[in-house]
């Protein structure tokens, strides 16, 4: 529990976006004050501030979309809690229908997810507003519709001026992230982490539904594809030991390279001294190298210049999208790839809407937690009632362990801001515009903590929703304390709630590492085809796989009673898996775009019978057996490293050969790992 109340996140937000949402809700109030139409400068504070969370790097049509979508719902859920907030009955029946859609929406992702959350919140915030006609139902309505708004022009003002800067940072990152696994090597694992979600978030950027279709597009797609051919290079460089020469020289000249691109693209012009001062670098330490060619690995002077061949591509097209004209750039498939296309939403509504499924069952459990949340802070009589529901809704996530947390920081940091409200009710003037200053300094906090630590953010949080009310005459004192109350209150029926009707992440971990296998399956299986997009699509798959698979055991770790054997199986999986990955990528590097490859006839049949392998392993753990019995892939693999060295003659069927074993070596420490749970676990149901 004291992990969970001091643990916290590296700070991710931009200046612009703490900036922008800020002013989106201190002018609102600004105006308010000066024109004497404070109510209306908080309803639509509110809705700015419960939109915050929504705006998100990433391209501005995308941004536009979940902003609307937001500020949409925000509307609805306002003029919904308006209407019906004197007929009870009929108020439960929409919490019952809001919570459950609400809720459902996790099926589609964390941004649609918070379209539902924010329904959920206004529909009982609203229910506290005064609106004694059709008119000034209207009115709230549209000034909470207005501050999601106002965020949403604020959001994407920048779109004319900086069109495809979100694109650019996305493959900037990218690029740095080469340059830091360049550098860190084996070593820094974190990098390599920090990579995969960077490539990840890129596909989703430059290829996902709302990106831009404009022919500039071709250019980022084209780095994209290079920055994917320069980690296979990367990797198989650190397989191949590159040794004391070639090491610095990717350490340092590489990685400087590396990092110019990014500055380049990043630019959007072309910096062209630069970057042929670093490539004339690069070129000039692998002359040094070439002359001491020799003494040097074969298989690391052979990926160096097919990495520098990759590094000098990626500097001709690096100032491209800047450049005006006709633009030469090959043109690349745009299709988002399989592993990441989502489902159409009625294919993926349909497949929710089934006990089977987690978000159905959180939907259940959302709705019936947040209609009996709302009735209690009805009938209770308690002062701003409507905290109890909104922080169920807030609270009660998916997963245990998020709900947990949400729980434990909401509670905490609604003390850490009675504390700190306190102070301010005894320091501060009456001045509403020194009220105004400190409100927009805890709106600051409330967004940068966000993601840093929940609980810091909420006590933020806590301060501003105390002094947003006493622009509305109410007296902070009582404030304070209801809104402590209804913290603790909808926490512990959000708690209780998971804890009569959990979904515990044990049930499905052991499927989602399977699913990670299989993934690495289709990815080994595709090394024996011919086709280049083929490969691409199913790295991409196994990348995402990887990050459900790491997202499910860090669940699994964090609940209570997890099995020690099946804590271990996932953690020890999920190590070797990794290693497997940089396997199978190692080998796509050396055979991937090789014309004259030693013993082919050999190497096809040798992957697909490994993959066969893998498959089987994916399918025992899935079914939790023990692997059959296949042809033995170690015979097979030393028939091949015989042949490929006997026709090669520049030491790439050595290189072949030493992949091979390694591919071997991890798909039989998978198999053993799978195979040693497994007979555990019989003997455990044996026993008892």
């Amino acid at each position: 529990m004291l992990a969970v109340l001091l643990q916290t996140k590296p700070a991710q937000l931009p200046w612009r976006i703490l900036l922008r949402n800020v002013a989106a809700v201190v002018l609102p109030l600004a105006w308010g004050i000066s024109y004497d139409h404070v109510l209306a400068g908080i309803a639509t504070a509110v809705g700015a501030v419960l939109t915050l969370y929504s705006d998100q790097p990433g391209p501005y049509r995308q941004r536009l979309f979940r902003l609307l979508a937001v500020s949409m719902a925000a509307g609805v859920a306002t003029f919904l809690g308006l209407t019906l907030s004197h007929h009870l009955p009929a108020l439960l029946l929409a919490s019952l229908g809001v919570g459950f859609c609400g809720a459902l929406l996790v099926a589609f992702g964390d941004a649609i997810a918070r379209v539902g959350m924010v329904a959920m919140m206004l529909l009982v915030i609203a229910t506290d507003l005064p609106a004694s006609s059709f008119a000034a139902t209207m009115q709230i309505t549209l000034e909470v519709t207005a501050g999601g708004l106002l965020l949403t022009l604020f959001s994407i003002a920048a779109w004319p001026l900086h069109r495809y800067g979100p694109e650019r940072e996305a493959l900037s990152a990218v690029y740095r992230g080469l340059a830091a696994m360049a550098r860190g090597g084996k070593r820094d694992s974190g990098a390599a982490l920090a990579l995969t979600d960077g490539m990840t978030a890129l596909q989703h950027t430059l290829l996902g539904r709302h990106r831009s279709r404009a022919p500039v597009m071709d250019y980022f797609g084209v780095m994209l594809e290079l920055a994917e051919r320069t980690r296979l290079e990367l990797t198989a460089l650190e397989a191949a030991d590159p040794g004391t020469v070639i090491g610095p020289l990717v350490r340092n000249e590489c990685a400087t390279l590396l990092d110019v691109v990014a500055d380049a693209v990043m630019a959007g012009a072309d910096p062209a001294r630069m970057m042929n001062s670093a490539l004339d670098g690069l070129r000039s330490a692998e002359q040094r190298a070439a002359e001491r060619e020799a003494d040097l690995p074969d298989a690391a002077w052979r990926h160096l210049q097919s990495l520098s061949g990759q590094l000098a591509a990626a500097v001709r097209n690096a100032g491209r999208a800047g450049a005006q004209g006709p633009r030469r750039i090959v043109e690349e498939d745009m299709q988002l790839p399989r592993a990441l296309r989502p489902l159409s939403a009625l294919a993926l509504l349909r497949a929710s809407l089934t006990p089977r499924s987690a978000a159905f069952r959180h939907a259940v459990r959302s709705a019936a937690c947040f209609t009996f949340a709302l009735w209690l802070g009805q009938t209770l009589g308690v002062a701003h009632g409507y905290w109890i529901p909104m922080t169920v809704a807030i609270v009660l996530r998916a997963d245990y362990a998020a709900t947990l947390n949400y729980g434990l920081l909401r509670v905490a940091g609604t003390v850490l801001g009675l504390l700190l409200t306190t102070a301010l009710i005894h320091v501060l003037p009456a001045d509403p515009w020194v009220r105004l200053a400190v409100l927009a300094l805890l709106c600051a906090g409330f967004r940068y903590f966000g993601n840093v630590h929940y609980g810091i953010a909420v006590a933020c949080l806590t301060g501003m929703v105390v002094l947003l009310l006493t622009f509305a005459g109410e007296a902070p004192e009582p404030t304070v304390i209801a809104r402590l109350i209804a913290t603790v209150i909808g926490s512990a029926v959000a708690l209780t709630a998971y804890a009569l009707w959990p979904t515990w992440e044990k049930g499905r971990t052991r499927e989602t590492l399977a699913d990670l296998l299989r993934a690495y399956t289709t990815y080994l299986t595709s090394l024996a085809a011919d086709g280049a997009q083929e490969r691409r699509e199913s790295r991409q798959g196994a990348r995402v796989a990887r990050i459900n698979a790491e997202a499910s055991v860090k669940r699994l770790l964090a609940e209570p009673a997890t099995p020690a054997a099946l804590a271990e199986l996932a953690q020890s999986l999920l190590t070797n898996s990794n290693r497997l990955a940089r396997s199978i990528m190692t080998l796509e590097a050396l055979i991937g775009h090789q014309e004259r490859l030693p013993a082919r006839s050999l190497i096809g049949p040798f992957v697909r019978e490994s993959a066969a392998t893998l498959g089987d392993v994916a399918d025992a753990l899935r079914a939790d057996r023990e692997p059959q019995t296949l042809p033995p892939i170690r015979a097979a693999q030393r028939r091949l490293a015989r042949e490929v060295i006997a026709q090669s003659s520049d030491g790439l069927g050595g290189e072949i050969a030493q992949a091979c074993d390694r591919l071997v070596d991890n798909i039989n420490t998978v198999a053993h790992v799978v195979s040693r749970t497994t007979a555990a676990h019989a003997r455990a149901v044996q026993n008892a």
